[in-house]
């Protein structure tokens, strides 16, 4: 039976303020901030009735102990939605959010869904990346991978050596740059529309309130210099120039933009293409730019016709390496315009949502664009790449 293709349409999207692993939420449970993230999605957006969201798919790289249990089908049912609602746990590591939304996308394209939520939560402080697993070691013994592959900064050590253009003078002044974007949108109020304020707790110190990000510092040029180089003695990479360990939890509203119209919900972005590629899992933080490739190449559109870009600041360099292969000024005012993980934060599974909830705030601020990109680089040696079209740019029909 023939089937139309429907849009698929990003309405909205939220996040809890990231806090530094063991941190501020370090007595707050994984789940319970991703419930926090659902709930307030639902608040405020009262036009949609709870009981037409169609499924939840919430991503966790370390699917254990609060994180565990098919996360998406409990947070769901915390978060207060009827029990006919169904949820699942996704996992792709760092782009796990962003697979929940690429998933629920093709639902929706094709007519499973009208509407899902799709976000992703990491709790590092509880369940530090890798906890509990055992790869095969036939990965290793057989020579499948370097090993410096299951050692996320080896591998942005080693994508250094295969780029030796990019500089650790370079990536410390591409760090800082994220810390002083991501302050100055503070100031300007850019930030906090999206952060939803969580209750934590602390035996010693009692009941608090997170309304901010917890990583962001200033530093400056003379202080990164002084940093150690913990994957390798006189290295590259530092603390200060990738992104912490951190805890935090995101959730989107997606929808079938029919739908979206007829019950009255915002349409923020309409999703064009998206792809995931892999490369070698020792230099994992090449994998946005074929993913990027093959999302522009199913688009039929180029670099060129790309306004804005978040990307993931997993490490400096990985950003950098894309920006090269593209021939993109390091400062590109395109780029990161509030800033990233580096200083924002990168609590794994959560961080895709983040970046695309962000596109979502420019493309309201620049109707000029009709493009954006999300892109990010994903343990184990792959990339992922989302491409969103403007519902506010100028050039469509009024």
């Amino acid at each position: 039976m023939p089937r139309e293709v429907r849009e698929v349409v990003f309405v909205d999207g939220v996040r809890t303020p990231f806090g530094k692993a063991g941190g501020m939420y370090a007595e707050t449970r994984a789940d319970d901030l991703v419930i926090r993230c659902i709930r307030e999605l639902v608040k405020r957006n009262p036009q949609l009735p709870p009981e037409r969201v169609d499924e939840v798919a919430i991503a966790a790289t370390t699917q254990t102990g609060d994180q565990g249990l098919t996360i998406g089908r409990t947070a769901a049912l915390l978060a207060g939605l009827p029990k006919t609602v169904p949820g699942y746990a996704i996992d792709r590591m760092c782009a796990g959010a962003m697979t929940a939304v690429t998933n629920v996308a093709g639902g929706i394209a094709m007519g499973a869904y009208d509407i899902a939520v799709a976000g992703g939560v990491e709790h590092m402080g509880r369940h530090p990346m890798g906890e509990g697993a055992d790869p095969n070691p036939r990965i290793l013994t057989e020579k499948l991978v370097d090993p410096s592959a299951l050692v996320m900064g080896s591998t942005a050590e080693n994508l250094h050596d295969r780029l030796p253009a990019i500089t650790k003078e370079r990536t410390d002044r591409f760090a800082l740059n994220s810390q002083l974007k991501t302050a100055k949108a503070y100031a300007d109020g850019k930030l906090q529309p999206d952060l939803v304020p969580v209750a934590t707790r602390s035996a010693e110190l009692g009941w608090g309130l997170a309304t901010v990000d917890e990583a962001p510092r200033e530093t400056s040029m003379e202080k990164l210099a002084t940093l150690k180089t913990p994957f390798r003695p006189h290295g590259r990479v530092t603390a200060g120039n990738a992104a912490g360990l951190n805890d935090g939890a995101t959730a989107a509203l997606l929808a079938d933009e029919a739908t979206a119209r007829e019950l009255g919900l915002p349409v923020a972005m309409r999703m064009v293409s998206f792809a995931y590629a892999g490369v070698e899992p020792e230099i994992m933080g090449y994998g946005p730019i074929p993913s990027t490739e093959k999302a522009l190449k199913k688009a039929g559109l180029t670099i060129d016709d790309i306004g804005l870009f978040e990307l993931n600041e997993a490490f400096a360099v990985q950003v950098l390496a894309l920006l090269d292969h593209y021939g993109i000024a390091d400062d590109d005012p395109r780029v990161n315009p509030w800033g990233g993980a580096i200083a924002i934060g990168h609590p794994l599974a959560s961080s895709g949502v983040r970046l695309m909830t962000q596109l979502a705030r420019h493309f309201a601020e620049h109707p000029e664009v009709r493009y954006g990109i999300n892109a990010m680089c994903i343990g184990i040696g792959m990339g992922g790449t989302v491409i969103w079209e403007n519902p506010n740019w100028e050039g469509f029909a009024k």
